[in-house]
């Protein structure tokens, strides 16, 4: 480990941070706690999926111990990510253990909404900070064909429910896709905004196999979205940053934000300050890449010594890409549905 130790001196002096070869801090973590879901969304996995054993993931225990190894490295934002997080026995346990780190400043979950009205007072109360919902579409059937057996009125009930549990931040997000639902983007705007919410509009990742559509065919840039939205409305770039790799703008005479994530149109590679850790363990250094590292492996070799993981997580800044490099007409070369890999 001589290169590793020579190279952390030369380019990370503070060696408690997290920070790559290309400079960049890591401050955000994505941590997916399963593969599984309720809905079968067509941009996210294949109709017929096959999802992990459930001895080959994390256990609670496990995840609860990567938290805290990130924190104290100076990770300040922790996302809970699936599948469909929501669907794993006992989470709120995890929720409540990484909602008493110290230097935690951001609990945050990304969910398809279906389990909200059941857990939003409780996820408030364990420390959750704020709430990203899916939603594609507010037309029914619609909604149905997108998700492939979605019931909307689940959705909906899981927005209102915590809207009324008082979270920092609530925010949708939605994926268009040319001819599904590329004909609703105001109507989104205007459901998100009249109940004061954010929304970010996300270009379709192409990881995995889906067999529903042709991704070059579907795909709706970020541009294309706001080009129809100026068309109704004044919208103005803003500066705002939550961590991530949206940018935001604000509508003239409302204060909520219009956010656009867009790994094809706009790449945001160059300021990326994130990685993923899958619910088998796998950390994930690159959304668009397979550099990973093994922390099962890790945690499980060394059920004690926290000071191992903390090594290992230090050790992955040396493999982290420069970028990702998402092509719509190749064929897939990640092969790992967004489920998969934590969305």
């Amino acid at each position: 480990m001589s290169w590793y130790n020579n190279w952390m001196i030369a380019t990370n002096p503070d060696k408690n941070l997290l920070v790559d070869r290309f400079g960049r801090q890591i401050t955000y973590v994505r941590l997916s706690v399963t593969d599984r879901c309720d809905l079968r969304c067509v941009y996210c996995m294949c109709e017929d999926m096959t999802f992990l054993p459930r001895e080959q993931l994390l256990t609670l225990e496990e995840m609860a111990r990567l938290g805290k190894a990130f924190v104290e490295l100076g990770v300040h934002k922790i996302r809970i990510t699936g599948g469909e997080p929501l669907v794993r026995r006992n989470i709120l346990k995890l929720f409540r253990d990484l909602g008493q780190l110290e230097g935690l400043r951001d609990l945050t979950l990304t969910t398809n909404g279906t389990q909200l009205a059941r857990y939003a007072q409780e996820l408030k109360d364990a420390g959750v900070t704020r709430v990203n919902i899916s939603l594609d579409t507010l037309d029914a059937d619609r909604f149905h064909r997108l998700t492939r057996l979605g019931d909307i009125s689940k959705v909906l009930a899981g927005i209102d429910a915590v809207l009324a549990a008082g979270f920092q931040r609530v925010k949708l997000n939605a994926v268009i896709l040319k001819g599904r639902n590329h004909d609703e983007i105001l109507d989104l705007v205007e459901f998100a905004h009249g109940r004061g919410m954010d929304i970010t509009f996300i270009e379709e990742m192409p990881l995995g196999v889906i067999g529903d559509h042709d991704r070059a065919e579907a795909y709706y840039s970020s541009d294309e979205i706001l080009r129809d939205l100026r068309r109704e409305m004044e919208l103005y770039a803003v500066e705002d940053n939550t961590g991530g790799p949206a940018r935001y703008f604000r509508r003239t005479g409302n204060d909520c934000r219009v956010g656009f994530i867009s790994p094809h149109s706009h790449n945001f590679c160059d300021t990326c300050n994130r990685v993923r850790v899958t619910a088998e363990g796998r950390l994930l250094l690159c959304l668009g890449q397979e550099h990973s590292m093994d922390l099962r492996r890790v945690l499980r070799a060394h059920p004690d010594d926290d000071g191992k993981v903390r090594e290992a997580l230090l050790a992955s800044m040396a493999i982290k890409p420069q970028g990702h490099e998402f092509d719509l007409q190749a064929k897939p070369v990640i092969f790992r549905h967004m489920s998969a890999t934590g969305g």
